[in-house]
């Protein structure tokens, strides 16, 4: 991966920040395209095949908010949102909106690196494409095409979702608590934070459209973690 060239579309209205952003990671193998506006944003970012967005909140005209709602209606390219509002439910509200991630400033620009690396690779299902297809009460997901059907329907999976889900399935009846499912999925402790893990699999419940009252596949352990109900 860190040879690997990457692209990548920094949406960002501080000419500094992003040209050290951009100059930085020109250094290590990923080549930026800076959008100062969010409206010149979303237009490039459905124009080209970036490998990923990084997207600031607050930007003038269209913010970061409408860019990345508008991107996930028509686009599955991993979104990794910066901003200064860097509190909990901030972070929540842009996973919850679709970002892979969610990145609060000031930032290092040697974590952002790792973060893009860790989301692309996630994305490119290079982290579970070797495992085999599974296949578990009526849900089938198959991580060398990076897809899931459930009673023959394909889900509309983020990568983090399909690598969540993966790893739950693979090692169904097990309980298994938010840092093993981040490591599991490609991540570290690092690049997460307490309710990422919760907002992902809400996200994912709502696309099983399972019941966590009455799960037919993902279960809570209070004070623990998840499990994937095990279909035997």
């Amino acid at each position: 991966m860190n040879d690997t060239p990457l692209t990548a579309l920094l949406v960002e209205d501080d000419a500094r920040l992003a040209e050290l952003t951009r100059a930085y990671l020109a250094r290590h193998a990923v080549d930026v395209t800076v959008s100062a506006d969010g409206e010149t944003g979303l237009q490039l970012a459905r124009r080209h095949a970036f490998d990923v967005v990084l997207l600031d909140l607050m930007l003038p005209g269209m913010d970061g908010i409408e860019i990345c709602t508008r991107l996930r209606q028509e686009s599955d390219v991993p979104v990794i949102m910066i901003s200064a509002r860097g509190e909990e439910a901030d972070r929540i509200m842009g996973l919850e909106l679709g970002a892979d991630d969610y990145l609060p400033k000031p930032y290092s620009p040697r974590e952002l690196l790792a973060r893009i690396r860790a989301t692309v690779r996630r994305h490119q299902g290079k982290l579970v494409a070797q495992r085999p297809a599974l296949e578990r009460a009526g849900l089938r997901l198959d991580p060398g095409a990076r897809a899931a059907h459930l009673d023959g329907e394909l889900l509309d999976l983020t990568a983090w979702e399909f690598a969540l889900l993966y790893a739950l399935a693979e090692r169904a009846g097990r309980v298994l608590n938010r840092e093993q499912l981040i490591e599991l999925a490609g991540g570290d402790s690092a690049e997460s934070f307490d309710r990422s893990v919760d907002v992902h699999i809400s996200r994912l419940r709502q696309k099983l459209n399972d019941d966590p009252r009455s799960p037919r596949f993902i279960r809570t352990v209070r004070g623990v973690g998840y499990l994937f109900v095990d279909p035997r």
